[in-house]
């Protein structure tokens, strides 16, 4: 049950559609597809960016400092008022930007492949930013839309399925590509990562658009509203605690992966293997995590799956630790290698999809970009500055050190739960531009 706020009308409810149904329906099957979609890019320049440019003899620390390029998943939330407020290409709010953005990354990740590190590096960054710049504004419309279309109860559900097709997309620049990458040119292996976005621009022309009549009526309320309803809705210190939250909460698990292809690559494992073993494992690892998280927070609430979901995401950063630690004295066994990656892989595919489902109940209908921008910029912060360095870290530190640093960086976000989400309480959260109070519990 849940408690309904002042001035409220309580508003008949349909029963809940049995489990299958629901983990099966379209709306369910448009989270997996825009998930995939989404993934893609920025495991692109998480992945096959930095193999290619280990493998092209550029230094650890530059690729580190390629994480500051990424700096539009930061800032995303400064032109996502524009989302809200206005159409593209006679598609609606949504799907014209979406369309938009999925073309650029096309031709983007394709050029990208035409460079030579050596030669051009100052053309690889220009195109990796905007892969970052295309992709984040992709990201801005994906999120609004899946909001609007998900009733509140459906968010822990389509978030986690979402994430695990956000997941999956890693299979391609992180699997297939780098697997592909020992048998053609590096030229073939962008354009064929890049048609993977092509399903995606299939999906954006076929959806339909969701009329929203709350919607902002001019730029001015794009930019301000989302803001002010934010701060009233939450009051101004449970907001900044919100804001902290959101910054902490991944910034442990973000920076532990920040170079796990780099990390492999001085193991000593091949780019083959790489892609067959420490990928697939760590693929399929996220997605029963994932999907495991989505079905556990129908029971459990996003309150306490943001506990124990993150406490198994700060314990199992220790298995990267170890594996650091057994290459010390040589290339570490297969299995090792699988246990680690794969360990942390289903912690932080809890975490996720937990933290996911935390951001899109802090967001109101009426400025769904914006407000959703906002709290996801705020995640991306650590991956885009902190991993930045990252790599200096790792060259004074060494991995194990490294990795049993990025698990004390994870705490401050666990104690922060005590205020933002405590065990047994409740979560603002808000419906179609009516504030309202839901226990994440009942």
């Amino acid at each position: 049950m849940r408690t309904l706020a002042v001035g409220e009308t309580a508003v008949p409810q349909e029963a809940p559609a049995p489990l299958v149904r629901r983990i099966f329906s379209r709306r369910m099957g448009i989270c997996v597809a825009q998930g995939f979609v989404s993934g893609l890019p920025l495991y692109l320049l998480l992945t096959l960016v930095t193999a290619w440019l280990r493998k092209e003899g550029v230094d650890l620390k530059l690729i580190g400092l390629m994480a500051l390029l990424m700096v539009p998943y930061t800032w995303k939330f400064v032109w996502a008022p524009l989302l809200d407020r206005f159409s593209l290409l006679g598609l609606g709010r949504r799907r014209g930007w979406m369309l938009l953005s999925q073309l650029v990354l096309i031709a983007a990740i394709c050029l990208m492949g035409l460079c030579r590190p050596a030669q051009s590096m100052g053309t690889v960054a220009l195109l990796c930013f905007v892969v970052a710049l295309a992709s984040a504004t992709q990201d801005i419309a994906l999120d609004a839309y899946r909001r609007e279309i998900l009733v509140d109860e459906e968010l822990g559900l389509g978030n986690s399925l979402f994430v695990n097709a956000y997941r999956i997309a890693g299979l391609i620049p992180g699997g297939l590509s780098l697997i592909l990458a020992d048998f053609i040119s590096w030229s073939e292996v962008f354009v064929v990562t890049a048609a993977f976005m092509l399903p995606g621009v299939m999906v954006t022309l076929l959806i339909r658009e969701v009329e929203n009549n709350a919607a902002p009526r001019t730029l001015y309320a794009a930019v301000v509203e989302p803001w002010r309803e934010f701060m009233q809705r939450a009051g101004f210190k449970h907001a900044l605690l919100i804001v902290l939250f959101v910054f902490l909460y991944k910034v442990g698990d973000s920076m532990a992966t920040a170079l796990a292809t780099p990390f492999y690559v001085d193991l000593g494992y091949e780019l083959s293997t790489i892609g067959i073993i420490a990928k697939n494992v760590g693929l399929w690892s996220m997605v029963a995590g994932g999907l495991l998280g989505g079905i556990w927070m129908l029971k459990l609430g996003i309150n306490r799956s943001l506990w124990i979901f993150g406490v198994g995401q700060l314990i199992t950063i220790l298995g990267l630790a170890v594996l650091a630690k057994a290459g010390e004295s040589g290339v570490p066994s297969l299995w090792l290698f699988s246990l680690a990656v794969g360990g942390e892989a289903l912690g932080a595919g809890l975490g996720t999809a937990a933290f996911v489902a935390f951001i899109a109940s802090q967001t109101n209908k009426a400025y769904t970009a914006t407000q959703f921008a906002l709290l996801t910029s705020l995640s991306a912060v650590p991956r885009t500055f902190c991993n930045a360095l990252t790599g200096y870290i790792v060259h004074y530190l060494g991995w194990t050190q490294f990795f049993l640093l990025c698990m004390l960086l994870a705490v401050p976000g666990m104690l922060l739960l005590f205020k933002v989400a405590p065990w047994s309480g409740a979560v603002i959260q808000v419906g179609d531009g009516h504030n309202r109070v839901k226990n994440t519990q009942s």
